[in-house]
């Protein structure tokens, strides 16, 4: 099996390259080799590829900044999505995308299932959707993964945001009113690995066990207290969901499930420490 991996320097493309070389082979490219904001490279690449499965790790995903620079998280995260689901159609590939829990707005009480009706309430969340419903109208074979609060020990996440914070002995202020699932980018990769080993198709929620808020992922992580604070208090340029918790039963029922994001997160302090 051909493998073509986007975004081999992103949190969960670097994992993929390693998960996936069990499948097959792995043809894994960057923003140099592959630069989603250009239709034509992308093109250019799958056609020389020839994969049997593609699999887009890459997107914008600078949420805040996102909503200065609407147009090229679009193209990025909608109109290229778009652009492989064709490139897929024409080889008979099955093409894997992530998306996320921002779709939603956040306003549900329970876990958000596959078929609620997505609402985002930012550019980013919008642009994650184009991308959703641009792969569903071109009709290829695809996967559609929704996950949420992805992070890891490598790269730009909350984690690593918090552990350098603390470092700086500044008083840590962090949101109390947004719930989730905080997901590792290696269960990310293992389960994915899975879904594709299984020839699973279609759109599946795919996140941590659990729950928790940004606050207590921040307290988790340091095993001290930090100060709770409001979204409103933070006063982040995109607005969040308050509810970001995904329902992964669907998931479950095909045989794939992840760890309980505690256990997730001691994995990844492990690979920290020296």
């Amino acid at each position: 099996m051909r493998i073509l991996v986007t975004g081999r320097n992103g949190q969960v493309g670097w994992e993929l390259e390693r998960k996936l070389a069990a499948l097959g082979e792995v043809i894994a490219t960057d923003r140099a080799t592959l630069d989603l904001a250009d239709p034509e490279q992308i093109r250019r690449v799958v056609r020389e590829a020839k994969p049997e499965v593609i699999v887009n790790a890459a997107a914008y995903t600078a949420v805040d900044k996102a909503e200065s620079e609407p147009e090229l998280a679009m193209r990025i995260n909608g109109f290229a999505p778009g652009v492989l689901a064709e490139e897929a159609k024409r080889l008979g590939a099955l093409l894997v995308h992530y998306s996320t829990d921002y779709v939603f707005d956040g306003e549900k009480a329970t876990p958000y299932v596959e078929d609620d009706p997505p609402n985002p309430i930012n550019v980013y969340g919008k642009t994650k959707l184009e991308g959703e419903r641009a792969i569903r109208a071109v009709g290829c074979r695809h996967l559609i993964l929704r996950t949420s609060w992805v992070y890891s020990a490598r790269g730009k996440n909350f984690l690593l945001a918090i552990l350098n914070a603390s470092s700086e002995a500044r008083e840590l202020k962090v949101v109390n009113d947004q719930t989730g699932a905080p997901t590792s980018s290696l269960d990310i990769a293992r389960a994915t690995a899975q879904c594709v080993d299984a020839r699973l198709d279609g759109l599946y929620h795919m996140s941590a066990a659990g729950r928790t808020t940004w606050h207590g992922f921040a307290e988790t992580i340091l095993g001290s207290r930090v100060k709770a604070i409001s979204s409103a208090e933070y006063g982040a340029k995109a607005k969040r969901p308050g509810n970001s918790l995904l329902d992964n039963s669907k998931l479950r029922k095909a045989g794939i499930s992840l760890p309980d994001w505690r256990e997730q997160l001691r994995a990844v302090m492990a690979q920290l420490r020296p």
